[in-house]
Order: C-alpha cells, then structure tokens, then sequence
C-alpha cells in the first residue's frame, strides 16, 4: 500500500490521548472519542405531528435537519403542544407534554423544566392561537421558567392594539433571544413593539433540497402529459381564497385550453371542527358553475413529503393567493420555489422579500383579473418561466433547511455560554450526481443547477479529476461498479493523448477536440493527467492489470514531453504522478524526471522567497496547495531534505494566508494575493471548492509524514467548508442531489454543480474518510486547539 513512510510518532495527539494513527490503520480514530450521552437538550415547545398544521410539520423538519446535522452536539427534545380536544400518539415518547385546557399545566411544566438539569435551552414556537384564553398562563409559564428562553414568532402583526402591544412586549421582555422569519417581522417588531434589535434573530424559513426532477417524466408518472399545471397546496381554509384563482381560470383556459389547476391538500383539522368541509364544498359548487370540471383536480390529501415534491415539481405555475396581509411567513410558498415553480402570488411580506426583482409575479389581493393575466404571461413564455424559477431558486438558496440548522445551531452555541460546540456531521458519500454528469464518453463539464449541460463538452482537466476520485472510491470500498467508471475516465485521457505525447483538454457534445484547445495554456491540464495516471498505477494491486497496464503505457508516451514543462502548477501536477507512480514500481526514470521538476520548484523558489513570502511565485493564485504537496511527494520520493524543508516552509506560510479565526479562506479568483500586500481585511467571495479539495489533500499527505495534529485540525476544519462553516453559513455540499454548488461568492452561492466542484468536494469527502469512518467531526480538535492556544 503506498504512503508506507517511517516518520516521528511519539509526540503524536499526546493531549488527546488518542490512539496514534499510522499509515496502515489511519481510519481507526476511535468513534468513542466523540460518544456523549451527556450532551444538552434543547427543548421545543411546539404542535408536532401528527397533529396537522403548518407549525407541526415546521417543527419537525427543523428538528430532523438539526439531528442530521449536529446530533452530537445536542439533542433537540420535544414537548407537543395538547388540549382535551387534541391529543396524539407520537412516533417518538415526547420528554414532556403541555395540554393547554388543564389547570396548572403550564407552572408544572415550568418546574419540570427548571429541575431538568440536561435541559439548557427552551424554544417556543409561538402562534397566538396555541394559547387562545391562556395568555396568562402562558405569560407565568415564561415567568417562571430559569432556563434560556428562545421564542419563535411565526405571526408578527402589525398595527397592535394595546393589549397585543403589551401581551408581546412581555413575552420578548422575558426572552433571551427572538426569532422571525422575515426581515419584514423584525421592523415590526423594532419599530412597532420597540423591541431591541440584538435581541432578534432573522432565520428564514426553511426548504427542502430538491433533486430537480424531469418536469415531463413526473407529468407523464402522474397522468398528466401534455398539460400546463397550475397548483395551489396546504391545509385548506378560507383565508386562502382560492376561489380568487378559480374566478381567473376561465380567462387562463381561453388561451390555455390545456390548463389543469391541482388544489392539494385536506381541510385544515381546526376548519373541520368548526364548519365541516363547507369551504371546499363551495368551491366545488363554484367549478360547477364556471363549468371548470375538466380543468380543476382536488387532491384531498395530506401528501407524505416525497409525493408533494413531485407535485410541486411538475407545477409549471405556482399559485398563492392568502387574502391575509398580515401573514408574515408561508410554508407552501417556500416549498413550491424550492421547487423550482415559476410562483405568482399576493403580497404578503414574505412574497414581497423573495419575489423581488424578476423572482417571481405579485398580484393584488383577491384580484382574479390581475392573476389570469401573470398566469397567461407565464404560460405563453417558457423562457420567461424559466428565468424566473432560476431567480427565485437562487434567492432561496440561503433558505435550505440545512442552512436553517445551522443558524440554529450557531444561535443554541452563542447562548449556551460555550456549553455548546458545534460539530458538523459527515455526509454519507453519495455519488448520484457523478453517475448523473458521466456518460459513456466521460464526465460533461457543467451544470444547470443539477441538470448536467452536455453542450458545455468535456475537459480532460475533469475526467483526470474525476478518475482519482473514482480510484479513491475504489480503493475504500472495491465496489465493482466503480472500475467501469475509471475505465470510462481513463479511456477519455487516452482519447486526448496525441501523437506527440502532449495532451488536449476540450472536448465538445460531438467528440470533436475544440478551437479552445489553441487558445488556452494546456500545460496544467497535461500535468493533472500524468497525476491521474500515476494514482491509477498506484493501484495495480486492486485494479484489472490490463487497465493498468495500459495507463502506464500511456503515462510513458506523455513523459516524453514532460521536461519541456515549466509551468509551475503543471510540474506539481507531474511530480505527483510521478510520484504515485513510483510508489508501486520504483523506476529510476520517474525518479530522474521528479528531480528535474523538483529542482526547477526550488530554483523558482529560492528566487521569490523572503523572510515573509516563503513562496515560489510573487503571489498566491489558484491551487496553490498543490506546489508544497509536490515538493513533499519529491523528498518522500527521493530523500532529499532540501524539498521536505521548503514543503514545510512553504505550506505553513500558504496556511498562514487561509486560515483565519478557525476558518479557512481559501485564495479568491477575484482577487490574486501579491507580494507584499495584506490580506483583504473581509471577504470578497470567489472561493472554489477545488482549491479547498486541494488543501485538504495537501492536509493529508503533511499529516502523514509530520503528525502534526494541527494539519489534521485544519483537514476537518477546511472540510466544514463545504458543511456550512464560511463566511455565509451555508451549504456548499448538497447532499440531496451529490452535487457540489460550483463556488461561494461574497453574497451568495453559486447553485450550478458541475464537475469541477463536485468531484473536487468527492475528493475531500473520501479523504477525511481515511480518517474518520463515522458521521461526526471537528469538535474534539477545536477544543484541543484552544488548549494549544492557552499553552502558547
């Protein structure tokens, strides 16, 4: 097995006291070292399912993605929310239970609380109507608890009496933190309940990630080929006024002959028992007057997740019409852009925050002339449809449920006075999106979203990628599939192998090489072949040997031109192939090459290097981690202590300019740092997920050789990266579709999953794999590296 290196181990994780890890068992860090059944609770109080409504059904999405994400780092406690005339059996036994009808049940509940010594936290979903005639119950409930109280507002009026006035301003006075889901509900409650501002915390309300399906496969499983789908969904009540949309459809079918409008969803429970179904029966009675049968489907169902996804995905035109001004935040309405429905809808904030700016259609209330004309402007124009569903798919971006934990998270660890500390879990690898951009010819270069853009071609710089991450997989986990696809990606390299031993990068949809081919530098994408040959060598023991036979005489026939390269990152590339090469036969002709690379890297160095720039070029670019890995790989290769000595220099000088406050920056492509210059004092975006994939590989290999525990800190550390620890805490990662978003800019990120950055992020993930076999991460090293910080 290659990496079989005879370094200095007794000085390893001395503080830890965890097991030493060497090459041949470096996936044995011990699980137990993060076991806690002592973390804290946080408690919900909350509607939960079963019960239906929209806050249950909140509740629980924000306390799976919390246990996704950070069940190591607390545990999220439920205590539903019951009356006499409510009451459920749960999936799960609830800590607590609060029945609002009972005399005393809030001040019991209080002491309970307050005696639990593992409950650190209480959160509050608050909606007016759970304590209806019980305001002062609710009121000494908050009085007496002595734990932390977080209160969620999911209804913020505006214009309050005095008695509402007052009723919130008690409820916020209590309060440690407060939280809205629109920016629109924080004024209110600054401006119109004088409600200090550090006190509120915006945190949007959560979507689901959604894999983006097929919109004519999913209209062809549903029975609906060839119509326009408009649809509406939730609990069904008046306020929703659907009947605005059934007043406007005779107008849509007049020009949309082919309009089907789904109305989904079941009568909201609390409507039941108040009135029956006489809200839906009238709007049956009224699609029997307007003779709307063939163009309007009632759905009575409340839908699993999974089949309202598909619904919503197969919408061509969402449509939300709550004759509510004041309702502040809508579900339906995130779940349906989340979706990638073009949405018309009435002006609610929340409508009036997301839909700005092309984002989507608003409409006045109750106006059904007003919504035929955006439903025919819509239905008439697919590019139309189309820019707007990507506009509002990246506003909400930010809004994933997975982003939602983590501002969760980030709020519980501020408040909990370092009790808490985070720790992100690790992913399951999950290669659904690799299998999607690759077909029988190689990997397709870009992404629309997660729709594989197969008139972007392909480049050999992302099969070379693309066939190391395969190898990697293989390695760990000699799945059989996986050699198909390394033979795919090999087969591509070959491909764009000429004559002349040098290599061409861009391929177009038709196999034909490109006129970019002679208008772009190749000398990086050559060097990332003979990278990706020499790690397929390295393989030979587990791989087919015809297939390794064949890329070592493929890897021979590029040698050829490889002294002819002074690219800098071009000889790193060589150097690790080279050098991965050798590490399964030895060949004094690898050896001979690595030297001349190696050397031309010192050479360059000593030239540039100063007391405070210890680096080969007068400024830092793009993938740089991969000249200090190089020169490692040559000492490793060749013992020559001059490369081990500028590899170290060298990379803690790069670790020095992208590790910030914990967190890692990587260089950005905006903005090149030069010589001589400091670092910008914020970030200005442009951060790829390749250039953090190649610091964690460099990571690896300077732990392997040094174990120094600080190289492994900041390998988990730049792999939260890709978790949601950056300057936007959001994903980078989604694990939904695979995919990895293709770069993190100042404001926002990039949603487009192309090749580059998924396989950079399959790269990284199955490299802290070498070190982890679970799902958990990071919290140990922080805590280590603040002992590291208080000794020093």
């Amino acid at each position: 097995m290659k990496d079989q290196i005879q370094v200095d181990h007794t000085n390893y994780l001395t503080l830890t006291g965890i097991p030493k890890i060497y090459p041949e068992n470096r996936s044995e860090i011990l699980p137990a070292l993060w076991e806690n059944n002592n973390l804290p609770d946080i408690l919900f109080i909350t509607s939960y399912p079963p019960r239906e409504c929209g806050i249950a059904t909140y509740s629980q999405d924000l306390k799976q993605v919390l246990d996704n994400k950070f069940n190591r780092s607390f545990n999220i406690q439920i205590c539903p929310l019951e009356s006499e005339s409510e009451n459920h059996v749960y999936a799960e036994s609830p800590k607590y239970v609060l029945n609002t009808d009972r005399p005393n049940a809030f001040l019991t509940l209080a002491k309970a609380i307050n005696e639990d010594v593992g409950i650190h936290i209480v959160v509050v979903q608050h909606e007016f109507g759970f304590f209806e005639k019980k305001e002062g119950d609710f009121q000494q409930f908050l009085e007496a608890l002595t734990k932390p109280v977080i209160i969620v507002f999911h209804t913020v009026l505006p214009h309050p009496n005095s008695v509402l006035k007052v009723q919130v301003e008690n409820i916020a006075a209590i309060a440690e933190s407060i939280v809205v889901m629109t920016h629109y509900s924080a004024d209110v409650l600054i401006h119109e309940y004088a409600i200090s501002a550090e006190k509120i915390t915006v945190i949007a309300h959560g979507t689901h990630l959604v894999p983006h399906s097929d919109r004519e496969g999913l209209k062809r499983k549903h029975q609906l080929t060839g119509k326009k789908v408009l649809s509406t969904f939730g609990l069904l009540s008046s306020g929703k006024s659907i009947e605005t949309t059934l007043e406007a459809l005779p107008a849509i079918v007049r020009q949309n002959p082919e309009v089907l409008f789904l109305i989904i969803g079941k009568t909201h429970p609390s409507v039941v028992k108040q009135e029956g179904e006489k809200y839906r029966n009238m709007l049956e009675e009224r699609v029997k007057k307007l003779q709307l049968q063939s163009y309007v489907r009632f759905v009575n169902y409340f839908l699993p997740l999974p089949d309202l996804l598909e619904y919503l995905q197969l919408t061509d035109v969402y449509l939300f019409t709550s004759k509510d001004p004041n309702q502040a935040v809508s579900g339906t309405f995130s779940y349906a852009i989340s979706s990638g429905c073009a949405i018309v809808s009435t002006p609610i904030p929340h409508a009036r925050e997301v839909l700005q700016n092309d984002a989507g259609i608003i409409i006045d209330f109750q106006n059904s002339a007003q919504l035929s004309v955006a439903v025919n402007s819509l239905l008439n124009d697919e590019k139309l449809r189309q820019n707007i569903s990507s506009n509002a798919l990246h506003r909400m971006a930010s809004t994933a449920w997975e982003n939602a934990a983590i501002a969760h998270a980030m709020l519980f660890e501020k408040m909990d006075d370092g009790q808490i500390a985070l720790r992100y879990n690790l992913p399951a690898i999950n290669l659904d999106h690799v299998k999607k951009m690759t077909t029988e010819f190689g990997m397709i270069q870009f992404s629309t979203i997660n729709q594989p853009d197969i008139g972007s071609g392909y480049t050999l710089d992302d099969n070379a990628r693309a066939m190391v991450a395969m190898c990697q997989h293989f390695e760990q986990t000699l799945e059989k599939t996986d050699v198909a696809a390394i033979q795919t990606y090999f087969h591509f390299i070959k491909y764009c192998l000429q004559p002349d031993g040098n290599f061409l990068n861009y391929v177009d949809e038709q196999k034909a090489f490109t006129e970019q081919n002679n208008e772009t530098n190749l000398a990086d994408a050559n060097g990332r072949a003979i990278w990706a040959l020499g790690y397929l060598i390295s393989m030979s023991d587990l791989l087919p040997k015809e297939l390794t036979a064949e890329a070592e005489a493929t890897m021979q026939a590029a040698l050829v031109n490889v002294k002819k390269i002074h690219s800098t990152r071009a000889m790193a590339f060589a150097v690790k192939g080279l050098y991965y090469s050798n590490t399964k036969n030895k060949s004094p002709r690898n050896t001979t090459l690595i030297v001349q690379l190696a050397n031309r890297l010192v050479q360059m160095y000593r030239h540039e290097a100063t007391h405070d720039w210890r680096w080969f070029e007068s400024y830092l670019t793009y993938a740089n981690s991969i000249l200090p890995e190089a020169m490692l790989c040559a000492w490793i290769d060749t013992g020559d202590g001059i490369y081990k000595e500028i590899a170290k220099e060298s990379f803690d000088f790069l670790l020095s300019k992208t590790f910030r406050k914990n967190n890692i920056n990587v260089i950005s492509n905006k903005s090149w740092l030069q010589k001589g210059e400091e670092l910008p004092p914020v970030t200005v975006g442009g951060e790829q997920p390749i250039d953090v994939a190649y610091t964690i590989l460099a990571l690896s290999k300077f732990y392997d050789v040094f174990r120094d525990e600080s190289y492994l800190q900041k390998l988990l550390t730049s792999f939260e990266w890709f978790l949601g620890n950056n300057h936007l805490h959001q994903i980078i990662y989604n694990p939904r579709t695979g995919g990895c978003y293709d770069g993190l800019e100042e404001n926002y990120v990039n949603l487009n999953q192309g090749a580059e950055s998924t396989v950079s992020y399959l790269m990284a993930r199955l490299t802290v794999k070498r070190y982890f076999r679970n799902k958990f991460v990071t919290g140990h090293f922080k805590e280590y590296s603040l002992k590291l910080n208080r000794q020093n």
